[in-house]
């Protein structure tokens, strides 16, 4: 089964990295933080990236105890990231997520298996297994 999410992503002028970003019709904005030259006025791509990885961690989470109709109060999910040199190819990038599953009705093999879940998420599986990226120039039309 194949899903086409579009986005389309355009400067704003607004800081030197600052971006509108309009995707399955919400409205977003993107910049840099400081240190690299914007203004910080809005999520970085890798701080996206990261809240990504984490809101799948949880949504997948919920949805696998709904299905089971297992008595899961709460998930949470903290994360970080952090490219990393020294590694084989230059550059490492290392998230690390923590998963909080609270339901006091839960047993210890229905808490372990939905941390197992937790890393079965599908934004989890791209950044593990890789992704094709293909790039195509588009004339200008202004």
């Amino acid at each position: 089964m194949s899903e086409l999410i579009s986005a389309r992503v355009e400067e704003t002028h607004i800081s030197d990295f600052s971006v509108s970003i309009e995707v399955s019709g919400h409205r977003l904005s993107g910049d840099e933080p400081e240190s690299q030259g914007g203004l910080n006025l809005a999520p970085s791509p890798y701080d996206y990236l990261t809240a990504a990885l984490g809101e799948c961690t949880a949504m997948t989470v919920r949805w696998y105890a709904r299905q089971k109709n297992w008595p899961l109060q709460d998930v949470r999910v903290e994360l970080t990231h952090e490219r990393v040199a020294g590694h084989v190819s230059g550059k490492a990038d290392i998230f690390r997520k923590s998963v909080t599953i609270l339901g006091e009705q839960l047993s210890d093999e229905q808490r372990q298996r939905l941390h197992d879940i937790a890393a079965k998420c599908p934004v989890h599986k791209t950044l593990t297994g890789g992704a094709f990226i293909e790039t195509l120039s588009e004339p200008a039309d202004y």
